[in-house]
């Protein structure tokens, strides 16, 4: 009985965040939207008013504040991420930057920045770093196959005669 392998095939689908503009993809809003009416469906419906009681307080100490300034310095460090990973064109050359190394240092900057914070983020800031470092890894490592793939190309064009 002869042996039929099924030929196995593969989908190659891009998940970078941004365009080579570097404007969000479509995508990417669209997830966004859903995840909003996902999180919206899975809230309780709010009880009717004469029966709404107040909210207990919860002490400042343990609900962190949320910084602006502190969001401001995440987001700075995610875009100087991105732009070396090739998000965002030289403005001289018009052609995208891509140093892995420094990306690779702005990745640890902020992964180092989570772990020294961790507990004393408020829920917004602690879902924004995650968020950031969750799609900048993502990004570090397509970018990091796609430059490995393309120096093996380019070493097996040298070999040929």
């Amino acid at each position: 009985m002869p042996d039929h392998k099924k030929e196995e095939a593969f989908r190659v689908i891009d998940r970078r965040p941004f365009t080579a503009e570097g404007e969000l993809r479509k995508e990417v809003v669209e997830e966004e939207e859903r995840e909003a009416k996902r999180e919206a469906a899975q809230r309780p419906p709010a009880p009717p008013a004469e029966a709404a009681k107040p909210a207990p307080t919860v002490p400042a100490a343990e609900t962190p504040k949320g910084s602006p300034a502190f969001e401001s310095l995440i987001r700075m460090l995610g875009s100087n991420a991105a732009m070396v990973l090739g998000a965002y064109a030289d403005p001289r050359t018009g052609q995208p930057v891509i140093e892995p190394e420094t990306a690779r240092e702005f990745i640890d900057m902020l992964d180092a920045l989570h772990e020294k914070t961790k507990g004393n983020l408020a829920p917004d800031e602690d879902s924004l770093l995650l968020d950031l470092l969750g799609k900048l890894r993502m990004t570090y490592l397509e970018v990091n196959q796609a430059m490995a793939a393309q120096t093996a190309a380019q070493a097996k064009a040298k070999t040929r005669p």
